[in-house]
């Protein structure tokens, strides 16, 4: 048995990890990290586990979840007694957060492209201050809606 553990620096830690020295200290500021072992001139350390942790907690950064969300799913992975059913919840609470999302972001672009567009086909060349461009986006936009 190895009764010397690797221990890492917190640069050492970012590298591994692809994340920055900053995030790491905030992430045990609020506690998402453990607080790190400190040799006797303040100098942080890792090990192996901390590498584990963070990788999980970047990848679900990487995701989109919130901290709050990313701070239930650490609990629930090392959760013996918790259902997984929690973890497919959040999940796909999530999921729909994005595509409702997507959907937003369909009807950005299809905006944006009729700008390019209109732009495109009256006003290119012209006076900045008589592009269409400026025009469509200053006028009232008319939502349809029946009660």
């Amino acid at each position: 048995m190895n009764v010397h553990m690797h221990v890492f620096t917190i640069g050492a830690l970012a590298k591994a990890t692809g994340t920055n020295t900053p995030t790491i200290r905030y992430y045990e500021e609020i506690g998402l990290l453990p607080p790190a072992n400190r040799t006797a001139s303040g100098q942080r350390n890792y090990d192996a586990s901390d590498i584990s942790r963070l990788t999980f907690i970047k990848q679900c950064r990487d995701f989109g979840f919130s901290i709050e969300q990313v701070r239930v799913l650490l609990e629930l992975s090392i959760s013996t007694e918790r259902d997984c059913v929690e973890t497919r919840d959040i999940a796909q609470a999530h999921l729909d957060e994005v595509r409702a999302k997507m959907v937003e972001l369909r009807a950005l672009e299809t905006r944006l492209q009729g700008f390019v567009t209109l732009c495109n086909d009256a006003c290119a060349g012209g006076p900045g201050s008589d592009c269409e461009i400026f025009k469509d986006m200053k006028a009232p936009r008319v939502k349809s809606c029946c009660a």
